[in-house]
């Protein structure tokens, strides 16, 4: 199981409340996940915290581009987590060798002929829609079959724009237009998600179906959940804390 550290270079994130907005910041904090063994920092400049608005392309990049560029080679992999196909190609570019999209294509109907020419691993999420408003999507029968059904539409498009399987990984969303009881069912059932035959990633990091007031009251039951993990052949868990997940998975 891999680590995957979340790096967000924006102001207004759920969980750090934009410690690592700034060049500086955000090249620090990479430089010590790599020092704690993390495997993936995953980059990104848009919030996608339940009722965040979106910034524009030109934002995005202006913050994402140099910190990739800056951490690119220093010892971690690097994945950008962007909906845009034009953000996308340019941290490709830059020294990234993922592309992490939430929306799994929906966002921007460029990103998988992108994706297919840039011949990158790809990070295709389960999404309803965008953060302003996907919590009123938060609605299933049985939420595993359902988001399984929905989930393949999306990866069938993927394959037929030209991704190879071998490159995409599936992240089945949680949090995303999801309520409490519907990523628990989820973490309970990551079985039926497996048998897809795709790599995995999981992000659960201190999001709130956890429980606790704050993010950081959130840690605990995030490592808890973490460890519930090790050994079920799922690919990565995406983090905000690196070393005490490096030290779990050893």
């Amino acid at each position: 199981m891999l680590v995957m550290g979340i790096l967000n270079v924006t102001p207004d994130s759920f969980a750090d409340g934009g410690k690592h907005f700034t060049f500086d910041h955000a090249v620090a904090r990479g430089l010590q996940m790599i020092e704690e063994g993390v495997d993936i920092i995953d980059i990104g400049g848009e919030s996608t915290r339940p009722g965040a608005e979106r910034v524009s392309e030109m934002e995005e990049q202006s913050r994402v581009i140099p910190v990739i560029k800056a951490l690119a080679g220093k010892g971690a992999e690097i994945s950008i987590d962007t909906m845009r196909a034009s953000t996308a190609r340019l941290a490709i570019e830059a020294g990234a060798s993922i592309v992490n999209d939430v929306s799994g294509g929906a966002a921007d109907l460029e990103m998988f002929s992108t994706v297919a020419s840039l011949g990158c691993k790809y990070t295709l999420m389960h999404w309803r829609g965008h953060s302003k408003d996907m919590n009123e999507k938060a609605r299933y029968g049985d939420v595993v079959s359902e988001v399984i059904e929905e989930v393949t539409i999306q990866l069938d498009q993927a394959l037929a724009a030209g991704i190879k399987r071998e490159n995409i990984v599936l992240d089945p969303g949680l949090g995303f237009a999801k309520d409490s009881e519907h990523n628990w069912e989820i973490l309970k059932r990551l079985d039926e998600f497996l048998a897809l035959g795709y790599p995995v990633l999981i992000g659960h990091s201190r999001k709130r179906f956890i429980g606790g007031d704050t993010p950081d009251e959130r840690e605990a039951g995030t490592l808890a959940i973490s460890e519930s993990l090790v050994g079920t052949g799922i690919w990565a868990v995406r983090v905000h804390s690196v070393a005490p997940h490096v030290e779990l998975v050893k």
